[in-house]
């Protein structure tokens, strides 16, 4: 035995030194990789290109794709590898444009500055060098003086204020200036913004959280008011900044948001409420599942480690998405008379025809939860 395992230390050795100088290798391949990501990103500052190129990544993989394939390696291993090495790439490259400005002499306000996602855009302005002011509640004396001259002022406060804050701030603003909001209704706060200023005026909707870090790939939909040629420099600053723009009227916006934010919350929540008066045993539960469970489990739990008051105004924002609550609520008690009959047919029948409106959807998400499950089982 201490023969064999002498001869295996002495043949394994230069196989673990010679990995390691491959290590060593990629590392530095790596490190070489960011010298000419750097270069790209002067260019990329030079000539305002934003920093997410779709079309490049894609093309990109798939190459890497067949190249692993000829090589004898796994494709989807290659994929996730350089998935990971491109997410750092932009992640970088936004960090370096977050301190390019389209008009860095240009003036912003943004009301309510001093809440989350206020401190998180006027972080951004301040490091692309423009000159901001922050208006919060407690100096709203100062108001007209923190308008003057100002380029755009962007209105970052609870949905239930906006429309006040709105008519009460466009008094003091210059005709030229950008009128924006960054509330997840825009029917409404468009309307009175348009009612309110004459001068340009544009809607628009971060479709992530705070807490986000930075904009790469994050959804911000941008709903037009009124000259939206004046409005063009912030949604390339956006842009610049790593942000995935999405057109849309405020009504299609308002729409798919009673389903996307509204229907999805509240059944979350409906989903959590019910586990409460069940007395579900959590912990236990957690044993048992599998990853999928514990996937979706997780996003009943990361609802309520969050703000109530916050979800209260998305979910109670306008009589249309109650009312398409009542709707999801009715649906629900058509299924007690299916139960009653234990009638699994009609439950079959219901499921294939769900499944056929689906159509090749079913597939995307199969994939993309399937990539989803084998990261968490990864990390835990």
């Amino acid at each position: 035995m201490g023969k064999d395992k002498s001869i295996f230390n002495k043949k394994i050795i230069p196989l673990r030194t010679n990995i390691d100088y491959i290590d060593s290798q990629i590392l530095s391949l790596l490190a070489q990789r960011q010298v000419q990501v750097e270069e790209v990103v002067k260019l990329k500052k030079k000539h305002h290109i934003p920093v997410y190129h779709p079309a490049r990544e894609e093309d990109l993989l798939s190459k890497l794709r067949a190249q692993a394939c000829k090589a004898n390696l796994d494709p989807n291993f290659m994929e996730d590898l350089y998935r990971v090495i491109l997410r750092q790439s932009r992640v970088k490259q936004t960090d370096q444009m977050e301190h390019k400005g389209i008009r860095p002499d240009a003036k912003i306000l943004i009301i309510g500055g001093g809440g989350q996602m206020g401190r998180f855009f006027a972080s951004l302005f301040q490091k692309s060098g423009y000159d901001l002011r922050i208006l919060t509640e407690e100096d709203w004396d100062n108001a007209k003086n923190l308008c003057k001259n100002i380029d755009l002022c962007l209105i970052c406060v609870p949905i239930e204020k906006t429309e006040d804050i709105i008519e009460q701030i466009a008094v003091f603003l210059d005709p030229e200036t950008i009128l924006a909001d960054l509330t997840s209704i825009k029917t409404r706060p468009l309307e009175k913004m348009l009612e309110s200023h004459p001068g340009p005026v544009t809607g628009l909707h971060p479709l992530f959280g705070p807490t986000a870090g930075s904009l790469d790939k994050q959804i911000i939909v941008v709903t037009p008011g009124r000259n939206s040629d004046h409005c063009q420099w912030l949604v390339e600053q956006l842009t610049l900044w790593g942000a995935v723009i999405v057109q849309s009227s405020a009504r299609e916006h308002d729409e798919i948001m009673e389903i996307v934010q509204a229907l999805r919350h509240f059944a979350t929540f409906s989903f959590g409420q019910f586990l409460y008066e069940k007395h579900a045993r959590i912990e236990r539960t957690l044993e048992f599942s599998s990853p999928i469970y514990r996937l979706e489990f997780g996003m009943v739990g990361r609802l309520f480690a969050q703000d109530s008051g916050l979800y209260s105004e998305i979910i109670f924002a306008t009589k249309e998405r109650r009312r398409l609550l009542k709707d999801y609520i009715a649906s629900l008690s058509e299924h007690l008379e299916m139960l009653e009959a234990n009638d699994k047919h009609l439950f079959i029948k219901k499921f294939d025809q769900i499944a056929q409106w689906f159509g090749p959807f079913s597939e995307q998400a199969m994939r993309e939860s399937t990539f989803l499950i084998d990261k968490l089982i990864e990390r835990f």
